[in-house]
């Protein structure tokens, strides 16, 4: 018990750790008081790992049950761009709405391939990783969609009540429906009992190909968000919007304890998880490490995440 409570509780260790020795890293190598320990600083930190945050939180879905999907920052490129084309063509929510329904589409199909054709879904969304980007290029000619209504960027920049950040609201609203999906649900229960025998949950009467679809389906719908979150933190309809993303949404997953085997996982671990990768970023930055030394440092972040997830597997079969 106490090895299984420790296991929980490091990631949340490892974030105030982080939250302790950037503060002291600024006053003694940069000489002055700490930047990071403000509130504006704070706020960018939501802004910046939202888009992160919310498709870590549906990749638990998927990953609970047994699968990956490493196409989810192409989905973010074509639904950002496919968004940005509605809005220049009819209105800000419309676009708001394509971006969703092209989220959903491209879920719906990874699902569909990894559960159908029964592909492992390594495979599956390796190759949809390349065409969702190549629809993106091709949508957009490979230059960004400029010109977007006023009210773009709403999504990224509008506070609620004068304070509250619209990218946090919607990180905790997605977080909380995801987690009673998880914990309260059939879906949740059956995500569960897929992730950790996928035999054994078809003897005990779960349809596995139906749940591990739905997963994938409401990860495209997040992802779908992220996009219209990205193109109205910019403004325009990037067409390589999310690239490199899905090293950093599997990466908030396993280090906030989920498994890449399936069958563990919590939303609240994730959002642990995403918060340590979004506090590295902004610690170097601040910090002024070189985006070439930070790219190592997460790189081998998320080797240590995968050696802790194996690890607890070898444990698990003692």
């Amino acid at each position: 018990m106490t090895l299984r409570w420790m296991q929980r509780l490091w990631p949340v260790a490892s974030l105030l750790a982080l939250c302790v020795l950037i503060p002291v890293a600024e006053w003694l190598w940069l000489g002055h008081e700490s930047r990071f320990l403000t509130p504006a600083n704070f706020a960018a930190i939501i802004r910046q790992t939202a888009a992160i945050t919310i498709m870590a939180v549906g990749m638990t879905l998927v990953m609970v049950a047994g699968g990956v999907d490493l196409s989810v920052g192409s989905v973010v490129g074509v639904a950002a761009v496919s968004g940005s084309l509605a809005m220049v063509q009819g209105s800000v929510a419309m676009g708001m709405a394509v971006a969703l329904a092209v989220g959903a589409l491209c879920g719906w199909l990874n699902g569909m391939a990894t559960t159908w054709l029964r592909i492992p879904p390594f495979i599956v969304t390796l190759g949809t990783m390349g065409i969702y980007r190549g629809v993106a290029l091709l949508l957009s000619g490979g230059t960004a969609v400029t010109g977007l209504p006023p009210g773009a960027g709403w999504l990224a920049e509008a506070h609620v009540a004068g304070a509250l950040p619209v990218p946090l609201l919607l990180v905790v609203g997605v977080s909380l429906v995801m987690h009673v999906l998880l914990t309260q649900t059939m879906l949740g229960r059956h995500s569960y009992a897929a992730g950790s025998s996928a035999e054994a949950a078809r003897y005990a009467g779960v349809n596995v190909e139906r749940t591990r679809q739905m997963g994938y389906a409401l990860l495209g719908v997040l992802c779908g968000l992220a996009g219209a979150l990205d193109l109205a933190r910019t403004v325009t309809g990037q067409p390589n919007a999310g690239e490199t993303y899905e090293l950093n949404v599997i990466a908030a997953v396993v280090i906030g304890g989920g498994s890449l085997t399936g069958g563990q996982g919590t939303v609240a671990g994730t959002l642990v998880g995403a918060l340590i990768m979004g506090v590295l970023a902004n610690g170097g930055n601040l910090l002024q490490v070189s985006p070439f030394v930070q790219k190592i440092i997460i790189g081998a972040v998320i080797i240590l995440a995968v050696t802790a997830d194996e690890v607890r597997r070898r444990q698990g079969r003692l």
